[in-house]
């Protein structure tokens, strides 16, 4: 059973089990996160420029999003997406695509654009929830995943109908991604609950 193993409900994050950073000086928390937040980035960069055909062809961005929130925290996730965030805007080919749809503010602005944003709303959330340890199973952790979905998702169709109309945004931004998104949600909570798992026995 995937709930078998016991969690600490009022431990934060994974990382708050695995890696504390209560007890480190002010100096060593900062190289801690700034360690983290970039390795989250990094994770975000490579996720997008992999191409995985669940069901169409896509990248696993969302599915690392989902996974920062609850690994990481509201904090060092939300950090690591706007790090991430950064390194787009200052041009460096991170987000899919790039370069060869454009780089930079123009990329960001574009079509696109409204799930970047998502991202950072949806992790901002899970990790609310994954550091007040209101996703102790995997069955919380699945509702707080599949709203961080929705999140993106509604951030990106918001900003694509502005360029296409309602209509094609459904069709072109949405529709096409119900399946894979589900894929993707059950992937997450699965690899964020044996992660939990393993912090739980860490943690004794």
């Amino acid at each position: 059973m995937l709930d078998a193993v016991a969690q600490p409900v009022n431990a934060g994050s994974i990382l708050d089990v695995v890696w504390p950073g209560n007890a480190e000086s002010r100096g060593a928390r900062l190289v801690r996160g700034a360690i983290l937040a970039a390795g989250g980035a990094l994770a975000l960069t490579l996720s997008a420029k992999v191409q995985v055909p669940l069901l169409i062809p896509m990248t696993l961005q969302s599915l690392v999003v989902l996974l920062l929130g609850s690994l990481l925290g509201a904090r060092l996730g939300l950090a690591s997406v706007l790090l991430y965030l950064t390194e787009g805007a200052a041009n460096l080919p991170v987000f899919a695509g790039t370069p060869e749809k454009g780089i930079g503010l123009a990329y960001m602005a574009g079509p696109t654009g409204g799930y970047l944003v998502g991202f950072a709303a949806a992790v901002l959330l899970i990790g609310v929830a994954a550091d007040r340890g209101l996703d102790r199973s995997i069955w919380r952790r699945l509702v707080v995943m599949s709203l961080g979905h929705v999140l993106i998702f509604a951030f990106g169709y918001a900003w694509l109908a502005h360029f296409v109309g309602a209509d094609k945004a459904w069709m072109f931004g949405v529709a096409p991604f119900y399946a894979a998104t589900v894929i993707k949600t059950l992937l997450a909570a699965m690899l964020a609950t044996g992660l939990w798992q393993g912090a739980a026995r860490l943690a004794g």
